[in-house]
């Protein structure tokens, strides 16, 4: 199966995607591709691994996902990773699901608000910084390489609804993330390592509270 994305090629990790979503990912790439030298929304070398670095990583936290979630926001989403994307899954898959994607910087928000009439997906973007964004009860947060962890949960503190849970992807120095952060927080942690990376972990957190 051969994609119009950036990096030409989709590996079989997407076999069991279907058509229209494949072609929503593929329309999302080219979008990423046309604005990228302009905003700089990913790094112009990642580019070439669109369906590893960024796809793929971006899919698996759907996975991860309460079964009764129905909403999902996404903080710092950037040029769409992981929010836009995973609403791209859940437009088939789980198409209640509603997200939402905040992103502070005007051109990046521009660029979001572009590819989601492009793509058709259920979402909506917020201008604005997280923590001047009022509270959304959301009941899945995600956040890729926005803030070390500490400062990632006072985030998720306060979006996160009671039951939900935060999805965060975190690098090699999550160790000493969750060691700073828990000078300062309790949580209920699952670690599940990456599909896409062997030194990344994504950190499933719930039941936050201040120490």
């Amino acid at each position: 199966m051969t994609g119009s994305g950036p990096g030409g090629h989709v590996g079989p990790e997407l076999r069991d995607v279907s058509r229209e979503t494949l072609e929503r990912l593929e329309c999302h790439g080219a979008l990423l591709t046309k604005w990228n030298p302009r905003i700089n929304l990913v790094s112009a070398s990642s580019l070439e691994e669109y369906w590893s670095r960024h796809i793929l990583d971006s899919m698996q936290l759907f996975s991860l996902r309460p079964a009764d979630a129905y909403s999902w926001v996404d903080i710092g989403t950037g040029g769409g990773f992981p929010g836009l994307v995973v609403a791209i899954i859940a437009a088939e898959q789980q198409p209640r699901m509603r997200f939402t994607l905040v992103e502070s910087d005007h051109r990046k928000a521009a660029f979001l608000s572009h590819a989601i009439r492009e793509t058709g997906v259920a979402a909506h973007v917020t201008t604005a910084r997280a923590e001047d964004t009022p509270p959304l009860g959301a009941d899945v947060i995600s956040a890729r390489a926005v803030a070390p962890l500490d400062r990632l949960l006072k985030l998720v503190e306060r979006h996160l609804a009671a039951e939900g849970r935060a999805l965060l992807p975190k690098g090699a120095a999550v160790a000493d993330e969750l060691r700073l952060a828990l000078e300062h927080w309790r949580f209920d942690l699952h670690k599940i390592p990456s599909v896409t990376n062997p030194g990344a972990t994504i950190l499933s957190i719930g039941d936050l509270s201040r120490v």
